[in-house]
């Protein structure tokens, strides 16, 4: 029988897809890696699985213990999927940035979740990474993975995203474009990528409000190029240790809003329901497009599954009270009308019930 043992021998070998209406404008070939096909629906299931096996393997999560973690959402579904089968507990702090929806399916896994505010330094004692360091230090046979400085992240994505992309592609991938955000997935498939073929470009996509853009450009830690921003699953108010900048070969900006257009594009023109990264992710790509050439097979990595916004990017509220969405002004309105019927205005000077008496006499003129 061809069966797996548990959910955890489901991660990976996801598919490549070849995206064809928003991309109809680029000379070159772009491949999607969608990562949603995940047991979690995310790219975070394969660096989950990996730091707590070395934390196993080094003797630092034990029988019994706690598992414990700063996350935006995904890495904390994928750890909880580990627990499960091996038999851990889970503590994830979050912020408040975050999707509703995360955190929910963090807590149907079982996991306890903890809520910081978003707007405050790193080293901030209400921080969400300082509230999981100091967790870890409290709570007795606990482990604190750390995902941003544990080199297990980008292990993983060296061990197995980089090879699958290479054996998809025949090797004939020329670029990898992936949203920047604990270093893990972007470094990790590029150090693998490069000792194949050093001439493969790895371009990185940052959001605005990060200073990883800054960082790489300059070495400088700049904290005034950081600033609240609404996308999800990328950008860094610090550097984590998993970057290795040398196999970057480019980073670029997107904003909150063509991010968040690109996504719902994505769903609607190509049937591939991502996350908010993965729109981000395809912005930069056609912001680089100048680039590309007839001949090149660009590979871009689509993070996770839209499921974890529908109460943001699509959701037209959400994306209205931050003027993400396209509003027709009155001049549009008024133009776009029929020209059939006469256009009925009152002056501001009449009452509401000459106006009402005037809606009335217009109706029946129209519907008689």
């Amino acid at each position: 029988m061809n069966i797996k043992n548990n959910i955890l021998e489901t991660i990976g070998n996801t598919p490549l897809i070849k995206l064809n209406k928003i991309t109809k404008d680029l000379p070159c070939t772009v491949l999607a890696k969608v990562e949603y096909f995940n047991p979690g629906n995310s790219i975070k299931d394969r660096m989950a699985v990996k730091m707590v096996e070395v934390a196993e393997k080094e003797g630092k999560l034990k029988p019994g213990g706690t598992i414990i973690e700063g996350t935006s959402g995904n890495t904390g579904m994928g750890l909880a999927l580990a627990a499960i089968i091996k038999g851990y507990k889970c503590i994830f702090v979050t912020t408040d940035k975050q999707s509703k929806e995360k955190a929910d399916v963090m807590k149907a896994l079982g996991a306890d979740v903890i809520v910081c505010p978003t707007n405050v330094e790193p080293e901030d004692p209400q921080s969400y990474y300082s509230v999981a360091a100091r967790l870890a230090t409290e709570i007795p046979n606990s482990y604190h993975m750390n995902q941003y400085d544990n080199l297990a992240n980008r292990e993983a994505h060296y061990e197995t995203t980089g090879p699958e992309i290479w054996e998809q592609t025949d090797g004939r991938i020329t670029h990898l474009v992936c949203a920047a955000g604990t270093g893990g997935t972007i470094t990790g498939a590029a150090m693998y990528l490069k000792e194949k073929n050093p001439n493969v470009k790895i371009w990185a996509v940052d959001v605005y409000g990060s200073l990883l853009t800054k960082y790489f450009k300059t070495g400088e830690v700049d904290m005034n190029e950081v600033h609240p921003y609404f996308s999800e699953g990328l950008g860094e108010d610090f550097v984590p240790n998993n970057y290795d900048m040398c196999v970057i070969d480019d980073f670029v900006q997107v904003t909150d809003k063509d991010g968040a257009v690109m996504t719902r594009k994505l769903a609607k023109e190509e049937g591939i329901f991502c996350g908010y990264s993965a729109g981000s992710c395809i912005q930069g790509l056609m912001q680089l497009k100048d680039s590309l050439k007839e001949d090149d097979v660009v590979v871009c990595i689509l993070h996770d599954h839209g499921s974890r916004y529908v109460g943001k990017i699509y959701n037209d509220q959400w994306m209205l009270e931050r003027g993400f969405l396209e509003v027709k002004t009155f001049k549009d309105i008024i133009n776009g009308r029929s020209s059939t019927h006469q256009l009925v205005t009152v002056s501001p000077k009449q009452t509401v019930g000459e106006a009402v008496e005037l809606m009335k006499n217009t109706i029946l003129n129209i519907y008689p």
